[in-house]
Order: structure tokens, then sequence, then C-alpha cells
């Protein structure tokens, strides 16, 4: 009876999800657009920066910096005199402005140590940052080259031969496609869980449960595996249609094993999802809840930045979150054709964290029951 109970209480919660528009929007959208625009909208390097270029030199130097910037780093510089180059910083037309000033060639040439003005916009942070070396750079090897008087390529005392593994073409889509795939899966595991509580509480068919034959066990593991199979589900098929269809990100490793990891993840994040729905007493409260959860979840686990990276004391107190376990799974499957061989210790990882807050929230949810009757 036990199990019969959890099939068919179960079911309901899917055929209560069906019945949300807006929830069936978010389910789609998580795993569709937002992880090809995660994917592809940010890009790792400078690309297509707007820069204008005040001459006071005209010499045949000033040339040689004015033609050095071209895509896909900067879009092909525009020729400003120094009231435009303001204005136009005002506007917002230009990330980079540069000024070149009079007598450039001669005091390169004479031994001098002229200075370059550099204008940087910085409310485009995340070009200004990038970008301003880029200039420094591109400028310094022009000046250098120009007082040589010849183009040369030395040669490094030792050269390094690079082998790219994992990601030979350097692709950013890969990893970002990837990762979102993984912050969603934890996102929308948590949400559809405790959405599925609070809307038992909001809608008073709590109380029905209370009076039928069914434990505080029997519904949570119904809402459990009902939410996460949605979930399970729709990770399997953006991964299939869009990281490995649409976005042309190979897959190296075992699907199935990778799905196994994800069905362990979502045991845990379901319950987390529980947990909070006991706490929260609305959608808006459950959304704040949500907010200070994921964040940390998905910025600390390594899905953004290496872990090693990290203070240690951030690593050791991570290794308690399922997210930390999901994301080295993930990366060694999907990407480093792992086994079971060796990703086992996050699979026994992610099973101990998911028991654990199983129990926490079972505890929590009887309590919760039991004040409610």
């Amino acid at each position: 009876m036990r199990l019969s109970n959890i099939r068919n209480l179960g079911v309901k919660e899917l055929w209560s999800l069906a019945r949300d528009p807006m929830m069936l929007v978010l389910i789609v959208y998580s795993f569709t657009v937002s992880v090809y625009t995660a994917a592809t909208a940010m890009p790792e390097t400078l690309n297509k920066a707007p820069i204008s270029i005040v001459d006071e030199d005209h010499s045949a130097l000033s040339a040689r910096i004015v033609g050095a910037f071209y895509p896909p780093y900067f879009v092909r510089p525009v020729l400003v005199t120094q009231a435009e180059m303001d204005s136009r910083m005002d506007a917002g037309f230009d990330t980079f402005a540069l000024d070149i000033p009079p007598d450039f060639q001669r005091d390169v040439l004479a031994g001098r140590a002229p200075t370059v003005q550099l204008n940087v916009d910085a409310t485009r942070i995340s070009q200004a940052l990038s970008g301003s070396s880029y200039v420094q750079t591109i400028i310094s090897e022009e000046v250098d080259e120009f007082a040589r008087r010849y183009r040369a390529d030395p040669r490094p005392p030792a050269d390094l031969a690079l082998r790219v593994r994992f990601n030979p073409e350097l692709n950013k889509f890969w990893f970002g496609a990837v990762m979102q795939l993984i912050n969603q899966v934890t996102m929308l595991s948590i949400v559809l869980a405790g959405a599925a509580l609070i809307r038992e509480r909001e809608r008073g068919t709590i109380e029905h449960l209370l009076v039928m034959p069914v434990t505080p066990f029997e519904i949570m593991s119904s809402k459990i595996w009902a939410m996460g199979l949605v979930v399970l589900v729709a990770c399997g098929f953006a991964l299939v249609v869009v990281v490995q269809g649409l976005m042309s990100v190979p897959v190296k490793g075992s699907l199935a094993l990778f799905l196994f990891g994800t069905a362990l993840h979502l045991f845990a994040t379901t319950s987390m999802g529980i947990f909070m729905g006991t706490i929260a007493r609305s959608m808006p409260q459950f959304g704040l809840l949500a907010m200070l959860v994921l964040l940390p979840l998905q910025v600390l686990s390594g899905a953004l930045t290496p872990r090693e990276s990290m203070p240690e004391w951030v690593q050791r107190m991570m290794l308690a979150a399922p997210n930390t376990h999901f994301v080295s799974l993930a990366q060694g499957i999907l990407f480093r054709e792992a086994g079971p061989e060796t990703v086992w210790p996050q699979f026994l990882a992610l099973a101990l964290i998911g028991a654990t807050f199983f129990g926490i929230a079972l505890a929590r949810f009887r309590k919760t029951i039991g004040a409610m009757a």
C-alpha cells in the first residue's frame, strides 16, 4: 500500500503541475532558451569594443597604431577630434578613446618615453577590465617594432608545445552550456518541490491529505519522485537537443551514467526544496529564501570558477553541498569521458547528502503536518 500511495500521489503532483501554465513555461524556458543564451551571450574575450582615436601626430607610427585595432577584438577605429572624443564618451558611443599626442613619433625615435592617453568608459565593466590591457599590448608592440625598424618574431629561450585536451578549440560554449544546464537542474528541482508543497497549503488540499490514510513519508516521497522525474526528463532533453544538437557540443561520456548522477543530485535538491517549503508560508517568501540558497550553491560549487581558487575553508564547507559533487561528476563524465570507477566518490557523496537532507526535511515536514493537524 505504501508504494501504491506514493505512486498515486506522485501522479497527482504531475497532473497538478500540468495545470500550472507558469511553471510549465518556466521549465521550458530554463532548459532551452536559458541554456542557449547563457552559453552564447557572455564572451570570455574582448569582442567588437568601440574605440575612437585622436591622432594629433599624423605620422607613420600613429597610422600604424590606428591600423592595429581591428575586429574581432575592436570595431574599426573612428578618427575624431578632442572635443568629439569627450562628447562621444559622454554619449556612450565609445568604450575606449585613445589620444596620440603631437610629435609622438619623433619622441619615440629620440629615445624619450612619450605618454599616450587612454580614456575608458568603466560603466561597460566587462570590456573595460580586459580591454585596457589589450590596448596597452597593441600600442607597445607597434612602438617596439617601429623603433626596431622591422617586424620580428623572437623565439623564447624555452618553447612550449601546447596540447589542449577535452576542448581543443577552447570554445566557451562547451563549458558554458553544460554549467548552465547544471545550474538549471538545481534551481528547478528546488523550486518545483517547494512550490508543490506551498501550492497544497495555499489551495487547502493539504487538509484533504491529512484525513486520508497516508503518512508524511508517502506525501513527501511522492513530491520528490514526481518533481525529480520532471527535471530529469527536461535535463535529458536539453542535453540531447539543445546542448548536443543546437549548440553542437560534443558529449564524450555516457549519457545514462550522467542521468544516474543527476537523479542522485535531484534526490538531495528536491529534499532541500521540501524543507524550504515547510519554512516559507507563501510563494513570495519561498522565492526570497530560494535566492539566499541558490546563489551560494551556484557560485561556490565550481560551476562558475574553479574551487581551487577559493579559500580553503569555503572549499571544505561546500563539500556538504550536493552541487559541488554534481559539478565534479558532470565535468568528468561529459567532458573527460569518466566511468563509474572514476566518479563513484561523487555518487557516494550525493547519496549520503541526499539521505541526510531527506531525513532532515522529513522531520521538519512531520512537525509542520502535526502543527496543522
